[in-house]
């Protein structure tokens, strides 16, 4: 089944996953003005757009590890999923100060003030340069500070997932899931820089 799928993976361009990336969002919109996103359509139109935004970036911090104990080879759909991942939160993040906030200098002092948000915020920041790093030329130009540099994900995520936690009303198992989830990929791939440090086989 996986070595199926991983035929068939190969006949779909990377490329395509930008095409189908706005179907969700036209989607939520449809939901929002049909009133199916409930008596406060921003707030749910925003939790979702980060939710989904959150589910993307754990993929792509997922694959290493599914090709290793899976043999699911999705890497070389990693890159446009980042930059999917970044189109969400980055819609995520205008849903919030345009139609949420309204108001600039509310802006600032909710960034400062809710734990939440300042997280948040960090976690967009270091999506950033993943974002204006995510072609071909910056691989070529950075050599291997580019791989370096891209170690900003896990963070990135980690934050997220916090993020989510904060956001949460009262104690909730989802947003625990996600941040457990991140925590769990993080020490996977910790694992193996480990055992590459200390020469031991991926195995050990």
């Amino acid at each position: 089944m996986i070595d199926w799928i991983n035929r068939q993976s190969r006949r779909v361009p990377p490329w395509l996953l930008y095409v189908v990336a706005p179907l969700p969002v036209a989607w939520f919109l449809y939901q929002g003005f049909t009133g199916a996103l409930g008596v406060e359509p921003i707030r749910e139109l925003e939790h979702k757009l980060g939710e989904l935004g959150l589910q993307i970036l754990l993929l792509v911090l997922a694959i290493t590890p599914l090709r290793r104990f899976a043999g699911l080879n999705l890497l070389r759909f990693r890159r446009a999923l980042g930059l999917v991942s970044f189109f969400y939160i980055s819609l995520h993040l205008l849903v919030w100060l345009v139609l949420d906030v309204q108001v600039p200098a509310q802006i600032w002092a909710d960034i400062v003030k809710r734990p939440y948000i300042t997280v948040g915020m960090l976690g967009f920041a270091l999506m950033i340069p993943l974002a204006l790093t995510s072609n071909n030329f910056s691989v070529r130009k950075l050599g291997r500070r580019w791989r370096r540099l891209h170690w900003l994900t896990y963070p990135a995520v980690v934050l997220g997932a916090v993020h989510f936690v904060l956001l949460a009303k009262g104690f909730q198992i989802e947003p625990l899931l996600y941040l457990g989830g991140a925590l769990l990929l993080l020490a996977l791939r910790l694992k193996k820089r480990s055992f590459q440090r200390l020469g031991l086989p991926r195995g050990a």
